[in-house]
């Protein structure tokens, strides 16, 4: 089995010079696919392009972000409903509510997010969460769905939160956060199964450590799986296959 970035943004200018050379490297380390998840109506063409020029290993993702969501959002949300039936997506994402930067926004971001989730079980399609500073928020809306499923990308709170997600059958997505000195979701990690697992770089965000504050890399993907396994106390192979099979019971893309 091989390894599956489910959270990274490989069509933004940050990878511009580059993105081949570490599509290429990624590959020979065993990283083969990465899954796409738009910011806004801006970024959906570099996207697909992406995809159509990696058809195999990158796949994409259709939504709004939450700090994209402003006055003009039902507009917006127009546009990118208007992509859902002419292309193959494999989640709706990423979506959600964030409270970390500004609040202005935030009953337009809860709406916005009600909308989405809605096109998500209209298209039977898992949803992919940005959820900064507002897990209660996003909690409160989503237990009134029974139909709905997807992940917490880049996960970082406590067991209590986790077990919540978990009971809704969503997925915890780990990324660098994992390696800061500063986290606490090394404990975390050590009380939940492989079962609710996914992991994810964020890219060009959130490199993990050593290297913390630079552009996160598709092959900084092994950092963190490592981390998990020196958590879990596992092999690489057991990870990876578990993690395989998570990725691929959520999302719907072509098989090898």
């Amino acid at each position: 089995m091989f390894l599956i970035d489910t959270h990274i943004h490989l069509y933004l200018d940050d990878y511009h010079k580059d993105r081949d050379l570490l599509i290429k490297k990624a590959y020979k380390k065993n990283i083969k696919k990465f899954f796409l998840p738009n910011i806004d109506t801006e970024t959906i063409d570099p996207l697909l392009e992406l995809t159509n020029l990696y058809p195999k290993k990158c796949y994409p993702m259709i939504g709004l972000h939450p700090c994209s969501v402003d006055d003009n959002y039902i507009k917006k949300l127009k546009v990118l409903e208007s992509k859902i039936e002419k292309h193959n997506f494999i989640a709706i994402g990423e979506i959600g509510i964030d409270l970390h930067w500004d609040k202005t926004f935030k009953e337009e971001q809860k709406k916005a997010f009600i909308i989405q989730i809605e096109w998500a079980v209209k298209y039977s399609l898992p949803i992919v969460i940005h959820s900064r500073n507002s897990f209660n928020e996003i909690y409160n809306i989503l237990k009134n769905y029974t139909n709905l499923t997807g992940v917490f990308h880049c996960f970082g709170g406590g067991i209590d939160e986790a077990k919540k997600i978990i009971d809704l059958g969503f997925y915890l997505g780990i990324g660098g956060v994992l390696t800061f000195k500063n986290s606490d979701l090394n404990k975390v990690i050590q009380r939940i199964s492989l079962n609710h697992l996914l992991i994810e770089t964020d890219g060009p965000y959130l490199a993990p450590s050593p290297h913390r504050g630079r552009r996160n890399e598709p092959e900084n993907l092994l950092i963190i799986a490592k981390k998990i396994c020196e958590i879990k106390d596992i092999s690489i192979s057991k990870l990876t296959n578990k993690l395989y099979l998570n990725t691929n019971s959520l999302f719907c893309h072509e098989k090898p």
